[in-house]
């Protein structure tokens, strides 16, 4: 056994943080598979997505900080180069403008600026005084506005809030007073009935009624999230059992394998499951905020953060969108719903906080 995790600490693996994340993707496969109705195609696609993540999971953790901090503002440039792109000529799906098409490759740009605004804030913050100035904290802000307002015009708002909150968390994390928070929700506070007006389709306005009031269109715009609550409450305390929920197999549940995946979750292994779920999701931030604070400089504590607080938003605001607590904006559950793109992502993610407890310096074990 000491063997073992020799060899995991030799290529720069956590292994606690390991494990959790091994969890998750096991419970993906399971959903895979039941969600895509018990067919083995699911299983070994998204299999292979995790074999895949897993891999460039560990190829991140060998890269130094010092890279990374080189490496920020051309990663940074090429996301956004490549949503100007989307915006301008990418495939439309769903109703949105937000894949490139390369022949052989399909991915989204907008999951790089999850890594990219993080990894371009903390950069820039790095180099300077701490708590930042306010003049830092304008430029800082306009960084992450410009891919954040690019992934909204696809219109693609749960990835834009997502990015938003990365560049955010970074900002926090740097020890922006509270003075500027103030101010800051005072602006968004400020700035809510013009974004309802000019800046939202109407699709976006009538899931926020909806939010209020799904019973209005329980057939419309109000169905996904009434199936979802009824998947999720009849599974009561124990569940239904794994490939025993009924909302799913006759097909109540809209996007049951992708956004929609933890109210399958919820029908199959009830409220102790999701419990289970919960725990481990909080055992993985958990780690994951005690490795970033362990870094060794500035650029790995801001950096490592900003993607825990990324990873814990995605969370909160898919099972707050499938429970009802928030308007559905097409987040997926992380490491858990069908999907490619979200998961390298993520991954790529985790083995940068790998690579930043490796590279650490300074602090102990």
């Amino acid at each position: 056994m000491s063997d073992w995790l020799g060899t995991l600490r030799q290529f720069h693996v956590d292994w606690p943080l390991l494990v959790g994340l091994l969890g998750l993707c096991g419970i993906g496969l399971l959903l895979a598979y039941s969600a895509g109705g018990a067919a083995m195609a699911s299983l070994e696609s998204q299999g292979v997505r995790v074999a895949i993540g897993l891999a460039l999971a560990l190829l991140a953790a060998q890269v130094p900080l010092g890279w990374l901090q080189r490496l920020a503002a051309p990663v940074y440039l090429l996301t956004v180069v490549l949503l100007v792109v989307v915006d301008a000529i990418g495939a439309i799906g769903h109703g949105a403008q937000r894949w490139l098409d390369l022949g052989l490759l399909r991915f989204q740009p907008s999951e790089l600026a999850k890594l990219a605004v993080p990894l371009m804030v903390a950069r820039f913050l790095s180099d300077r005084a701490l708590p930042p100035a306010p003049r830092d904290v304008a430029i800082a802000v306009a960084l992450l506005m410009v891919p954040t307002l690019l992934i909204a015009a696809q219109p693609d708002l749960g990835t834009s809030l997502l990015v938003a909150a990365g560049g955010l968390s970074v900002l926090f994390l740097a020890g922006l007073s509270w003075r500027l928070i103030g101010l800051f929700g005072v602006l968004v506070a400020s700035g809510l009935p013009l974004l309802w007006l000019f800046g939202m389709h109407d699709y976006q306005r009538q899931r926020v009624l909806t939010l209020f009031d799904p019973e209005r269109d329980p057939l419309g715009t109000g169905y996904h999230i009434i199936q979802s609550k009824i998947a999720i409450g009849s599974g009561g305390f124990y569940g239904k059992g794994w490939l025993e929920g009924s909302q799913t197999r006759l097909h109540f549940l809209p996007e049951s394998a992708t956004d929609f995946v933890f109210a399958v979750f919820g029908e199959e292994f009830g409220l102790l499951g999701v419990i289970g779920l919960l725990l481990l999701y909080g055992f993985i931030i958990a780690r994951a905020m005690h490795i970033a604070m362990q870094a060794s400089d500035g650029f790995g504590r801001l950096l490592g953060g900003g993607l825990v607080c990324t990873f814990f938003v995605y969370v909160l605001v898919n099972i707050g969108m499938v429970s009802g607590l928030f308007p559905v904006v097409g987040v997926p559950l992380p490491l858990v719903s069908y999907g490619g793109t979200s998961m390298v992502t993520l991954m790529l993610g985790f083995g940068m906080l790998m690579g930043i407890r490796a590279h650490r310096k300074l602090w102990p074990a």
